[in-house]
């Protein structure tokens, strides 16, 4: 049975609970049948990773992230992934590129998913094998870390929630092409393709916001 943690965290990566939402123990923990325990550890670890905010006298609510706060987290992981794809481009071995080519051909076969759920949640589990892949291949222990605190998972799964089907293609030819640039050992092509490649997926995300700041409506608990 999936920890505490894991329960959680999929619910908020995956836009069950909104940002801005009162993360209350009691219903959480008869929402998924555990004590509340677990749900008060799971949402201090959660806390740490940047996915929640708990504050004295109210409590924990779904963190969320302003505009201009998304456009740096972007701007910083573009960067971090791009200098990742230079150094994959460079110290990759064979085994690195079939795993990043099991990513491609998973990213591929999850653009036929039906269903806006099922297809973003399998669109998001390939996009993340690829990108893991590359960051691998990089060897680069410290930059590997850096990622893991920068890349806001539940971000990602809203882009892919929000993106229509061109996008989506295009998502998947980015992939292939830096794909093509590690594996020719292209360096700067692999890092100037990455940096492309995770703006893309900003703009998509901005977009969204902006229309959700629109039309704005006060925050639910759960």
């Amino acid at each position: 049975m999936p920890s505490a943690y894991d329960l959680i965290r999929t619910a908020i990566v995956e836009g069950r609970y909104e940002p801005g939402a009162r993360l209350v123990e009691q219903r959480i923990a008869a929402e998924f049948d555990l004590s509340r325990t677990p749900v008060r550890e799971a949402l201090r670890t959660l806390e740490a990773e940047g996915l929640v905010r708990i504050e004295r006298n109210r409590g924990a609510t779904v963190r969320g992230l302003s505009v201009e706060e998304v456009v740096d987290l972007y701007d910083l992981r573009a960067r971090l992934e791009g200098y990742a794809a230079e150094l994959a481009a460079q110290r990759h071995d064979a085994a690195d590129l079939t795993v990043i080519d099991s990513g491609v051909t998973a990213f591929a076969a999850a653009m036929e998913t039906r269903g806006g759920a099922d297809r973003a949640h399998a669109l998001n589990e390939a996009n993340g094998a690829i990108h893991l892949g590359i960051v691998a291949a990089a060897r680069h222990d410290q930059l590997a870390q850096l990622l893991l605190r920068t890349v806001d998972a539940s971000l990602v799964f809203r882009a892919f929630r929000a993106f229509e089907p061109a996008q989506t293609r295009q998502s998947h030819e980015f992939h292939q092409l830096i794909r093509n640039a590690i594996a020719a050992r292209e360096a700067a092509r692999a890092g100037a393709l990455m940096v492309e490649h995770i703006l893309q997926g900003r703009d998509v995300l901005l977009a969204g916001l902006h229309e959700s700041q629109a039309g704005q409506t006060p925050a639910r608990e759960s």
